[in-house]
């Protein structure tokens, strides 16, 4: 299904959210809005508040301060909207308007309730095509226990590691140690953007680690510390997905934290292409493109490696709603790889429209 040329397509972009990355929900989704084209959209700007509540926002002006991760918030006067699902004629209303209909939502939310399956979930049930992954890679690569399980089963290399739940049995720094060794990495099994990550050599890091970890998720990942280059690949497709020029994260700081990532103007350089040799480039495209189709992703997803002194390509983790910041990897390695941020789009609703068509056609009952 190509995106009709002629008859605006109307999409609602969902910001905001209920996780620790409200923020650069918001500023991702202002560069979406950007960059989406007025003459081929109309676009519906939806924020969801920290509460949940569902909001109408001003097209113009969805988001105040949206530069910034420190300030940005949804602009205030946004209206209540009231969602009415439907099979292929869902809408939105505000006072009793109705928006729409939806042909297509764009969930711009990072993180629990937003990437892992949950929004994914509704908008099936209610009968309207979405960008991204569907619900079940959306979920599966959310838990990094479960994007571990999946890769190695497909035999793809990934850190080892080992897991603490909440109300299990404890895991001591000892037997953690014995196991994978210093440095190691203390992940909520369940967030994105190095929320709640800590970097930990010592048993009293690792106790505070842990306690501050478990504010996030009742699941964590230990994970073994990998030396290498930290490079990252963008992959694009539904059953054809193609892979990208990579970019190397350089750091700075002692690990690509949330503030590196976000604040920190000297934390991270980043380099568009990374400096790979062509047989590396080649092993690292193929990878990222199995370790996709592993976890059965559709649309869009951030494959995110270590290359390690051995040549060896490690996967990292798997980001199936990467931000799209201006300063994002994601949309940067498409530029380098040829294709502009607002055509990235219109590829990504096209995307989203014709995995709906196809998924229409197939039979629900036996008649």
């Amino acid at each position: 299904m190509t995106v009709n040329k002629k008859q605006k397509i109307t999409v609602a972009v969902l910001m905001g959210g209920q996780s620790s990355e409200h923020e650069i929900s918001l500023i991702s989704a202002c560069n979406v809005i950007s960059a989406m084209d007025p003459a081929k959209y109309e676009i519906i700007p939806l924020g969801i508040t920290r509460g949940g509540e569902w909001l109408l926002q001003d097209r113009e002006k969805p988001a105040i301060n949206e530069t910034d991760p420190k300030t940005v918030q949804l602009s205030p006067g946004g209206k209540r909207v009231s969602f009415f699902p439907g099979d292929g004629t869902a809408s939105f209303k505000v006072d009793g308007q109705t928006l729409g209909p939806i042909d297509c939502v764009f969930p711009v939310l990072h993180g629990p309730k937003g990437e892992d399956g949950t929004i994914q979930g509704m908008l099936k049930l209610s009968g309207i095509p979405f960008v991204g992954c569907d619900v079940l890679s959306s979920a599966a690569c959310m838990d990094k226990d479960i994007t571990k399980r999946l890769l190695s089963q497909a035999g793809i290399k990934n850190a080892e590691y080992l897991i603490a739940e909440k109300d299990g049995p404890d895991l001591h720094f000892k037997d953690a140690e014995e196991s994978l060794g210093t440095p190691m990495f203390i992940k909520p099994a369940n967030q994105g953007s190095s929320i709640g990550v800590f970097k930990v050599r010592t048993e009293e890091e690792f106790e505070n680690g842990m306690k501050q970890a478990f504010k996030f998720d009742t699941k964590l990942v230990v994970e073994r510390g990998v030396e290498g280059r930290e490079i990252e690949c963008s992959v694009l497709g539904n059953t054809r997905p193609v892979a990208s020029l990579p970019g190397e994260l350089i750091l700075s700081d002692d690990f690509y934290s949330f503030e590196t990532k976000y604040i920190s103007p000297d934390g991270a350089k980043l380099q568009i292409p990374a400096e790979l040799k062509d047989g590396e480039l080649s092993a690292l495209q193929k990878t990222a493109i199995e370790a996709y189709k592993a976890l059965e992703c559709s649309g869009l997803a951030r494959v995110d490696f270590f290359l390690t002194e051995e040549k060896e390509w490690v996967v990292n983790e798997i980001n199936t709603l990467p931000g799209f910041t201006a300063i994002s990897m994601y949309p940067q390695m498409w530029e380098a790889s040829g294709i502009s941020y607002p055509e990235l789009i219109d590829q990504l609703i096209e995307l989203a429209l014709t995995r709906f068509e196809v998924i229409s056609q197939l039979k629900s009952a036996n008649d």
